[in-house]
């Protein structure tokens, strides 16, 4: 016998003081938790999950919101159930509360101190990428993430990058510097002869157009090495 799929309730038949809309309109936002701000914003459900169970699952997936904020459009539309309107949805969201805290003086991205700080946004989203993926991470003057852009993802070995693609999005930006962030897909993050040389080479184009390299990462699975750390830039 086929077994029966039982579609989970949806939301519009929870009582009225449990769903998000309304508990928003009586109670307010700061009222809602993280995962019902973002059910309202992906809107309806999918298949067996409504939207509440999605947006609990990829808080999950990206680690909260903070991952959530930093990841792109493409990787978010990943998620079954998560189309390409939900996923640009959710990043004009975020990007509307990033702006107003940025604009109160409170950014909602840290400040990146030390390799450290930013292993801990990146890693949860790149060390379990199966093709080698290249990004930039933009900063300003008070060393806050202002936009994480994705240049190159290469096949399981490598990832071809190019000096213009990285500098561009940092010129465009007026960035005051960049991370360099890359994964690789074996787990192990020590750097090859390439990533030694790409990082030389773009590090001397930095300096050329006044924005300095603060770090290049290398994710790995569960640890990172950190070009700065070992003074090699």
């Amino acid at each position: 016998m086929k077994k029966r799929y039982v579609l989970k309730e949806a939301i519009k038949q929870w009582p009225e003081s449990d769903r998000p809309r309304e508990k928003l309109v009586k109670n307010g936002a700061s009222a809602l938790s993280d995962s019902e701000l973002v059910a309202i914003l992906i809107g309806s459900g999918s298949g067996s999950k409504n939207a509440l169970d999605l947006a609990r699952e990829i808080l999950v997936k990206f680690d909260g919101l903070s991952g959530l904020e930093i990841a792109s459009v493409e990787e978010i539309r990943k998620t079954r159930g998560i189309g390409e309107v939900k996923a640009i949805t959710i990043k004009a969201g975020l990007e509307m509360g990033r702006r107003f805290a940025a604009s109160s003086g409170q950014g909602a991205s840290p400040p990146i101190r030390v390799s450290e700080d930013a292993a801990k946004l990146f890693m949860p989203l790149m060390k379990n990428m199966r093709k080698e993926t290249f990004r930039v991470a933009l900063l300003n003057s008070k060393n806050r993430i202002t936009k994480t852009v994705t240049i190159s993802e290469g096949g399981l070995a490598s990832a071809v990058v190019e000096p213009r693609e990285v500098f561009n999005p940092a010129i465009r930006e007026s960035a005051s510097g960049v991370i360099l962030l890359h994964n690789h897909p074996s787990g192990d993050p020590d750097p090859s002869d390439d990533d030694i040389n790409l990082t030389r080479r773009l590090t001397a184009a930095g300096k050329l157009i006044n924005i300095k390299i603060l770090d290049h990462i290398i994710i790995g699975d569960g640890r990172y090495y950190s070009f700065a750390d070992n003074e090699e830039l």
